[in-house]
């Protein structure tokens, strides 16, 4: 299919209809009329500025999230923002469906309202990036930006939300390591239309570094002490912030998420689809046929974790799985790769080589005519020279079940800080998982899950 007929149905789809736009407005509208209701009720000097997605009119048909900020003036107190913040959240959000307080630099209130989630968030009223005191200050200075530079693109955003969407690419939380919508937003402003984006993506990252605020020009101290730290850190990209020189917007996105990117992007432009926007469902399988096909082992920890948010459960998962991954190597056992996640339970998958290892191990010792030499001699069975340094043998537990619980009593695995009870207390389970557990196995065995030619 033509590549212009493709991206003309897929805008079709994604772009709002009036009625939801409609929708959208009335929501807002209703949102901040409460919201300065509540402010003048408090007596408090806030403005309410909405932003992300619906603000800029860059949002997918069917995803309304609602971001309000509620800035307070810049000399507010850090400790009063965050407590008269939260009295304000929260006076808004009881005359809304439901809310839950949740917590990032601060606290912000979490609600819902006629079917929207809608996050009430304290911040400052900053108009340039020398203002800003917390993470989130920024937000309002993006909006405005994108706004202002936009220039009628939106379904060309639109289309590349989409994509990345499509290929598993988007979202820059921790757990995910993708593409922020207002990375998709900027590379759409810098780099040209949505196909423009796509035929770049071996040049970007050629290219490297990507100024659209001409930062390097105008704030050149500040801006090329950003580049050094990102290059340092070795990104993929580096996008100095146009609205403020310290920051790269794509410092989270990980070089698994933009080759994903690049090897999508050349794939699309060979062989237009529907599929990379709207992506078909992993081919399903039997993860006991990927075993026996493979030879190798699974092994899985299943646990209740603690009351964690996604972005702080899933980064301690996956330090665990690190953790066992190095801890079973030293043991003997060759691990293949892991996965995680929460489906109900938390879960940790390891593929292994073999389920049971070698009874006796060979223990070097030191050289046979020191002092620890003799204790060596003294502590040890079998014991022979092999040049100047004694050995033995050593009876070791075979079962990598056995081994797991050792490690775990004996704390020599590097776990997530707030999951170590939880993994302590895990049911450990070989070549099985339960029903829930069985897609995700195949998955992960089969390594369809990020088979890039999937």
């Amino acid at each position: 299919m033509d590549v212009e007929v493709i991206m003309r149905e897929v805008i079709e789809e994604i772009r709002p209809t009036e009625e939801e736009r409609a929708f959208v407005e009335g929501l807002m509208k209703e949102l901040e009329e409460l919201a300065e209701e509540k402010i003048e009720e408090l007596g408090l000097d806030v403005r309410p500025y909405f932003v992300g997605s619906l603000a800029k009119d860059t949002y997918l048909a069917g995803d309304h999230d609602v971001d309000l900020f509620l800035a307070f003036p810049l000399n507010t107190p850090l400790e009063e923002l965050r407590e008269r913040g939260l009295e304000l959240g929260r006076a808004i959000a009881e005359s809304l469906d439901s809310y839950e307080i949740a917590y990032a630099e601060h606290p912000y209130v979490r609600a819902r309202y006629r079917g929207v989630k809608v996050d009430l968030v304290p911040c400052y009223d900053v108009k340039s990036w020398r203002d800003v005191k917390t993470a989130v200050d920024r937000s309002i200075l993006h909006n405005r930006w994108v706004v202002e530079n936009l220039n009628g693109r939106n379904d060309e955003v639109r289309l590349l939300k989409r994509f990345l969407k499509g290929i598993n690419a988007y979202g820059s939380e921790i757990y995910i390591r993708g593409f922020s919508g207002y990375l998709a937003e900027i590379l759409v402003i810098k780099q040209g239309p949505f196909l423009e984006v796509l035929k770049n993506a071996d040049f970007m990252l050629r290219q490297k570094i990507i100024d659209p605020g001409n930062w390097l020009r105008r704030e050149p101290a500040i801006a090329r002490k950003t580049v050094k730290r990102e290059v340092e850190e070795d990104r993929p990209l580096v996008v100095i912030d146009p609205v403020d020189p310290r920051r790269n917007v794509a410092a989270n996105l990980s070089w698994e998420k933009y080759g994903i990117f690049y090897f999508k992007s050349h794939q699309f432009l060979e062989s237009p689809s529907r599929d990379f926007f709207f992506p078909k469902g992993k081919p399903k399988g039997g993860y006991l046929e990927e075993l026996r096909r493979k030879g190798t082992h699974l092994v899985t920890l299943i646990f209740q974790p603690p009351e964690l948010v996604d972005d702080v459960l899933l980064p301690q998962l996956e330090r665990s799985a690190r953790g066992f991954e190095k801890a079973l190597q030293r043991e003997g056992f060759n691990v293949l790769g892991w996965n995680v996640g929460r489906m109900g339970r938390a879960f940790i998958m390891l593929e292994v080589d073999r389920r049971e290892r070698e009874r006796v191990r060979i223990k070097p010792g030191p050289e046979f005519f020191t002092d620890r030499g003799w204790d060596f001699y003294s502590k040890n069975e079998r014991v022979w020279i092999t040049g100047k340094r004694l050995y033995s043998e050593k009876i070791v537990r075979e079962s990598v079940v056995d081994v797991i619980v050792e490690l775990l009593e004996k704390n020599q695995v590097a776990l997530g800080r707030g999951i170590r009870e939880a993994v302590e207390g895990a049911e450990i389970l070989v070549d099985y998982v339960p029903g829930e557990l069985e897609g995700e196995a195949y998955l992960f065995l089969s390594r369809e899950k990020w088979n890039l030619k999937g």
